[in-house]
């Protein structure tokens, strides 16, 4: 019995010293494999990101202050959803463009066909310019003093560097209407697509300045497409040709002398337009009385309004009024946009104005006339992608 108890005592003194070796060893490491579990979401073919080594086997030693703490998480089968916000401003930009460009283009039509009624009934261009701009005049004097709009702060200084544009304005003005008085608002507009024509000829022989090749190839269809027009129109008035050439180039120079004088001038938009139009209001005013006269108007208002009756007074008041809206709208588009996007947007201008007059108007129209205005609105529609 001794002998059994002391061989008893030694086989469990030697299991308890194994034991204590086992424990003392480190564990062998985990691997990859070994974590993978049927019925867990953890995989080694996908990612597995480590934040930490503490505790990442099974070691039970005490916490160290020392070593970082960190966990290891597998990565998402599927990209997590990505809120994007939507720019509520660029999306309030563009809208804002928008609802510019359509009102411009409507409000240019409506002129366009009323300034035409109003010009058959009462064949006076020049009372008829000076209208428009009294009427604009009007509206933002009224406009300042109500203070539904702030009025500019403006100088001598500012109204001498005003006046060779407004000379060009009421130039380009006058020689429009002239035109429209004489020929079908179509090819008033068609000849008025030639427009960029002459402001790289002004530009090139009177500036000195240069321009790469294909701004001076748009040229081509722009000119060839206007003389195609104006060859095969049924109804060719040489003053209205003329006047709507006249009116390219007064305007081309409107341009050149409001980008050279109005640098740095605190005054634009909507009250750059108003100051140009009470400029060109007297400007216009002592000239229109001297070629047309009080007299003459007062019989041809008499004649129109025995014809047409009291919405012949409409006709004036609803021309002269959109004229200058038009007119504002577009200088408040320029301040939101770029050169191109607005020569693009006057293009389109041009091409509704064509088409209403000729639908409202009953216009006699070749198709070889159809191919010139074609030609020549393409050309301006180049012209503006090679300029910049």
């Amino acid at each position: 019995m001794a002998f059994l108890a002391n061989q008893s005592h030694a086989t469990a003194a030697a299991f308890l010293e194994n034991l204590l070796k086992k424990s003392l060893l480190p564990p062998k490491p985990q691997t990859l494999q070994t974590l993978y579990h049927p019925k867990k979401n953890v995989h080694h073919h996908k990612p597995l990101y480590i934040s930490a080594v503490t505790r990442f086997g099974f070691i039970t030693e005490p916490e160290d202050s020392s070593k970082t703490r960190c966990n290891a998480y597998e990565a998402r089968s599927q990209p997590a959803p990505i809120s994007i916000e939507f720019d509520q401003e660029a999306a309030a930009q563009k809208l804002k463009i928008g609802v510019y460009f359509a009102t411009w283009w409507a409000l240019n039509v409506i002129f366009n066909i009323y300034n035409k009624k109003v010009l058959n009934a009462f064949p006076f261009p020049w009372l008829t310019s000076t209208l428009s701009l009294a009427a604009g005049s009007l509206l933002m004097v009224v406009s300042w003093a109500t203070r539904i709009a702030q009025a500019p702060e403006t100088d001598l200084d500012f109204w001498k560097t005003l006046f060779p544009v407004a000379v060009a304005h009421t130039i380009g003005h006058v020689a429009a209407t002239v035109s429209m008085s004489k020929v079908a608002v179509s090819f008033t507009h068609i000849i008025k697509s030639g427009e960029p024509a002459f402001s790289v000829l002004v530009s090139r022989f009177f500036l000195g300045e240069t321009f790469p090749l294909p701004v001076y190839l748009s040229l081509l269809p722009i000119i060839g497409g206007c003389a195609l027009s104006a060859a095969t129109e049924l109804n060719f008035n040489l003053i209205g040709f003329m006047g709507a050439m006249v009116s390219n180039l007064a305007f081309v120079f409107r341009n050149i002398f409001s980008k050279r004088g109005m640098k740095g001038k605190s005054v634009g938009g909507m009250n750059y337009y108003a100051c140009l139009s009470i400029m060109s209001l007297f400007i216009l005013t002592p000239f229109a009385i001297a070629v047309e006269g009080p007299h003459l108007w007062a019989v041809g208002w008499q004649n129109a309004v025995s014809q047409i009756g009291p919405n012949f007074i409409w006709w004036v008041v609803a021309q002269s009024v959109f004229y200058h809206l038009y007119n504002q709208v577009s200088y408040m588009s320029l301040n939101e946009i770029s050169p191109l996007t607005f020569s693009i947007g006057n293009t389109m201008k041009r091409i509704s104005v064509i088409v209403a007059s000729i639908i409202i108007f009953n216009t006699p129209l070749q198709p070889i006339n159809a191919l010139g205005a074609a030609i020549a609105i393409s050309g301006t529609f180049l012209y503006s992608q090679a300029k910049q």
